[in-house]
C-alpha cells in the first residue's frame, strides 16, 4: 500500500496509531536482535592474562559457531574494581558481561566497593578453574608436602611461603593450608606471580602457594618441584602430584577461576541463553585444547549452581579474611 501526503492525512486516528505501533515494533525487535548477536566482555584484568585468554578462546568459538560479534574489552584498575563496577551499572540487556575471578568475591570483603557481587549480578556461568599448589626450589630436600609440613612444625617461623599478594586466591589458600597443617610459616607477598616464581628459583623463599599455570615452565624444566596441589582433584598434566587432602593434612580447595556473570535485572530468558551459548563454546574440543595449553580447565557450571558457589566463596573468604586480618594493598 502507497500512502500520498493527502492520505496520510486523512487516516483515522486509530489506524495512524497501529501504523506507529507497528514501526516501533518492528525497531525494537531489530535492536533487541543486534544486542543478541553481540556480547561485549568485560575483562578487569590487563591484556596477556589467563582471564584475558579465556575471554579471546571463547569469544572466538563463540563468533565462530554462532555468527556473532563477541568484543573483549580490557578495562584493568583498582583491583579489578573499575571494570566489576562499569558492568554493574551497564544496561541489563545481556550486551555487557564481566568476565570475574575470586577477586570478583574478595574484593567486597576487605574494601567498600560499589556493588556487591551477590546482589548486583546475575549468574551466567563458571568458565574455569586453574589449580593452585605448593612448590620448592628443585634443589630442596623437600620432597614430600610432609617434608615441608614436618619442617615448619619442628621449626615454628623459621620457614617462609610466598605468594601472589595481598588478597588474592593464593594468600587465601596459604592460610587455608596453614591452618590445615597446623605450622607457623612466615607468609612472603609479592606483587606477582612472575616475581614469586624467581625469588623461589633464586633460593630467597622456602616454598611458593602459587598457581600451577605460573610455575608450569619452570617445573617442567626441572627448576621447581611441586609437592601438592591445593585441589579436590588432581592436576590432569600431573596426574603422579598427591592433592594436599591425599596427603592426609586435611581438606584445602583453593583453585583461582574465572565466570562470568551479568548485570542485575538481565531477563531469565537471556540469561539462559547466555547459559547455552557458553557452555556450547566451553565443549568444543578445540577451546579445550587451547584452555589446557594455559593450565586453565573448563567447567560449564551455569545459572542457580554457579550463583551458591559464589555465595559460598563470598562466606568462607570473608571468614578466612576476618580470621586472618587480611588487608588489601
Amino acid at each position: 500500500m502507497r500512502f500520498s501526503g493527502r492520505n496520510f492525512l486523512h487516516l483515522s486516528t486509530d489506524t495512524l496509531a497501529s501504523i506507529c505501533i507497528g514501526f516501533f515494533v518492528l525497531a525494537g525487535s531489530q535492536a533487541s536482535a543486534q544486542t543478541s548477536r553481540t556480547i561485549k566482555l568485560v575483562v578487569p584484568f590487563a591484556a596477556g592474562g589467563g582471564a584475558d585468554i579465556l575471554a579471546r578462546i571463547v569469544g572466538e568459538q563463540m563468533g565462530r559457531a554462532q555468527g556473532m560479534t563477541v568484543i573483549v574489552e580490557n578495562r584493568p584498575g583498582a583491583g579489578t574494581v573499575i571494570g566489576t563496577e562499569a558492568v554493574a551499572r551497564a544496561e541489563p540487556d545481556g550486551s555487557i558481561l564481566l568476565i570475574g575471578g575470586n577477586s570478583f568475591v574478595i574484593n567486597p570483603n576487605l574494601r567498600k566497593v560499589n556493588y556487591d557481587p551477590l546482589a548486583s549480578f546475575e549468574p551466567v556461568c563458571l568458565l574455569s578453574r586453574q589449580p593452585n599448589g605448593i612448590a620448592v626450589n628443585s634443589t630442596s630436600t623437600y620432597r614430600t608436602v610432609a617434608d615441608l609440613i614436618n619442617a615448619a612444625r619442628a621449626n615454628p617461623d623459621k620457614l617462609t611461603m610466598g605468594f601472589n599478594g595481598p588478597a588474592t586466591s593464593q594468600h587465601i589458600g596459604f592460610e587455608m593450608f596453614r591452618r590445615v597443617a597446623k605450622v607457623n610459616m612466615i607468609p612472603v607477598p609479592f606483587a606477582g606471580a612472575a616475581p614469586a616464581v624467581n625469588s623461589l628459583m633464586g633460593g630467597h623463599v622456602t616454598s611458593l602457594f602459587v598457581s600451577y599455570a605460573a610455575a608450569t615452565a619452570q617445573v617442567q624444566a626441572n627448576k621447581l618441584r611441586m609437592l601438592a596441589v591445593a585441589s579436590r582433584e588432581r592436576i590432569e598434566t600431573l596426574p603422579e602430584l598427591p592433592t594436599i587432602t591425599e596427603a592426609g593434612f586435611g581438606e584445602v580447595d583453593e583453585e583461582s577461576w574465572f565466570g562470568v556473570v551479568a548485570p542485575a535485572k538481565t531477563s531469565p530468558e537471556r540469561l539462559s541463553q547466555l547459559a547455552t551459548l557458553f557452555s556450547a563454546a566451553l565443549k568444543a574440543p578445540e577451546v579445550k585444547s587451547k584452555l589446557a595449553a594455559q593450565e586453565l580447565y573448563p567447567v560449564g557450571t551455569c545459572g542457580a549452581e554457579f550463583g551458591a558457589y559464589l555465595r559460598k566463596q563470598s562466606n568462607e573468604y570473608g571468614r578466612i579474611i576476618r580470621e586472618a586480618n587480611i588487608k588489601g594493598e
